[in-house]
């Protein structure tokens, strides 16, 4: 069974950064694409960014400048690096992983914005 292993989340103040990282159980390019996703509390779950294992990256626009998505192969880790953060930004993020029609997720990372 895949795993995702999440940390580095936080609370921060508005203006600062903070950077998630996840780590899988197997090759990250065993998986079509690897992202986050953030769910803050009675919304749904939405894709803040994702990078596929050929290496093309996309952002939803609310973040575009402020957050950069990486990968380290050799770790089997993606990392999010948050910049500028806001109190919008508040939200349970979780680590995916697409093989197919199969997603895969992390148990979640708390991220918690004050301004």
């Amino acid at each position: 069974q895949v795993q995702l292993v999440e940390s580095g989340g936080g609370l921060v103040q508005a203006g600062g950064s903070l950077r998630l990282s996840c780590t899988a159980s197997e090759s990250i390019f065993s998986f079509n694409a690897m992202g986050w996703y953030r769910q803050a509390p009675g919304k749904q779950r939405d894709l803040v960014a994702a990078i596929t294992s050929g290496g093309s990256i996309n952002y939803v626009d609310s973040v575009k400048d402020r957050f950069t998505i990486s990968r380290d192969n050799a770790k089997n880790t993606i990392n999010l690096q948050m910049n500028s953060l806001k109190p919008e930004d508040t939200a349970v993020y979780y680590c995916s992983a697409e093989r197919g029609i199969v997603f895969y997720w992390g148990q979640g990372t708390q991220v918690t914005v004050s301004s």
